[in-house]
């Protein structure tokens, strides 16, 4: 297939080819336009600024559950149509729900971007939603959550970790829902959903691959740009978490599993809530303490050196809306011990706490970074994530443009003082999952 492409569509853009560009609609409607002309595919992809913390109490599962009606009938268009117009030029589309944000993108040629565009302006607000339809879908999601959750020790851990992790916060409720609040989703909550969200200025449209902006904002403008503005939505206010004083921990064993493992969190900042070079330093602490595979501290201490882990790491949740969590979890090797394994894992981030990072591991940390960004821009998928997951967060074009420079400012003494800050052992949660087998030792 690649000798039919020129290999001109691989050379190296020029500045002005590869600008990225974004604008606003008269509708309120963001748009941001990534041209990339190395291939003729583009992805199309539509940002809700709601998710399932933006949800009403009682109501958990129902952003998820709309995420699925999406693809149901319109006043134009039968279900199914949509997929069967992008499955018939071999592209592919689906959606996605998180605690933020509702996605849904297509993968087509450059030829069908404008019918992409029509598909999704007319079911931002002509669905057609009855009784029958949502009875169905609601089934659907039911069986989603028993197959995904229910069925999943891991699963069920992380919900009841999250749970005990955030005590005020929405992020405390699952994505999917609860099952006996999702059984009772019915029409009424699912049509007040969507007039509430589904609306041109509460959506970020990303469009990036073989397009030129000024043919994206004409498309838009035919397409999205017709629909009525809706009602002004408040501010995305929730409820503030307390301050943390106590260590928790939550335990499951189950005979499903085999291998026992750990994770211990704590509630930090976000990019959206954090002050100035915070999150920066928390995603550089991440990558060095449990980031970057074999070369970062846990996996060199306990994998490589002590041999007591199969697996070790550390993650930071930035793109959020509000404060977030960071996590370093692990699994034991052969006969060593949780306990052993867990104190091993405390013992680095104490050190970090105490002695801080070497210049030489952060300058590391810093050009893995940088370059991850570079590398993103390899994939229209990543950057289309990359832009919208910011802009559906209270971020800018200029916050993802500047970001490179900012992590270049964090110095040793900031990710020294984030560790301090916020790894406290006493202020956090930690999951064990364990086989019927283990047991817990001091």
């Amino acid at each position: 297939m690649l000798s039919l492409i020129s290999t001109s569509a691989f050379a190296r853009p020029s500045p002005d080819d590869s600008k990225i560009t974004n604008f606003l609609l008269d509708n309120g409607m963001e748009v941001v336009v990534i041209p990339d002309h190395r291939a003729p595919i583009v992805t199309h992809m539509v940002w809700y600024k709601v998710g399932s913390a933006d949800e009403p109490p009682g109501k958990s599962g129902i952003a998820h559950f709309f995420e699925h009606l999406m693809f149901k009938a319109t006043s134009t268009h039968a279900a199914g149509e949509l997929d069967r117009a992008v499955a018939s030029i071999g592209g592919n589309n689906n959606a996605f729900t998180s605690y933020d944000y509702t996605a849904f993108f297509e993968t087509v040629a450059p030829s069908a971007l404008g019918r992409m565009m029509e598909f999704e302006a007319d079911r931002m607000r002509n669905l057609i939603l009855t009784d029958q339809v949502v009875a169905t879908e609601r089934d659907v999601v039911l069986e989603e959550r028993r197959a995904r959750v229910d069925s999943d020790p891991q699963s069920l851990l992380e919900e009841e970790v999250n749970a005990t992790l955030y005590q005020n916060q929405p992020y405390r409720v699952p994505v999917i829902g609860w099952m006996q609040e999702m059984e009772k989703l019915n029409r009424a909550d699912a049509r007040a959903f969507y007039d509430r969200y589904y609306q041109p200025n509460n959506a970020v449209l990303i469009v990036a691959g073989d397009v030129e902006p000024a043919a994206v904002k004409a498309q838009a403008e035919k397409t999205y740009g017709k629909l009525a503005r809706g009602p002004a939505l408040p501010p995305r206010i929730r409820p503030d978490e307390p301050e943390q004083n106590t260590s928790r921990t939550v335990t499951l064993t189950d005979a499903r599993v085999s291998v026992p493992s750990f994770s211990t969190q704590w509630v930090v900042p976000s990019y959206h809530t954090a002050k100035p070079g915070e999150a920066e330093a928390l995603d550089l602490l991440a990558e060095i303490l449990g980031g970057g595979g074999s070369r970062s501290r846990l996996y060199q201490q306990l994998v490589v050196k002590q041999g007591i882990a199969a697996m070790a790491g550390a993650s930071f949740q930035g793109s959020m809306l509000d404060d977030t969590s960071f996590a370093v979890y692990a699994s034991p090797r052969g006969g060593a011990k949780l306990a052993d394994l867990q104190a091993a894992v405390n013992a680095e981030i104490v050190r970090i706490v105490r002695d801080g990072v070497t210049g030489e591991e952060l300058e590391k940390a810093k050009n893995r970074y940088v370059r991850s960004m570079i590398f993103a821009r390899d994939k229209q998928n990543s950057m289309a994530n990359m832009y919208g997951s910011t802009l559906a967060t209270g971020g800018t074009v200029q916050d993802i443009e500047q970001w490179p420079d900012r992590v270049r400012k964090v110095t040793a003494a900031d990710v020294k003082q984030v560790a301090s800050r916020y790894l406290v052992l006493g202020r956090s949660v930690t999951g064990y999952l364990l086989p019927p087998t283990t047991r817990l030792e001091n």
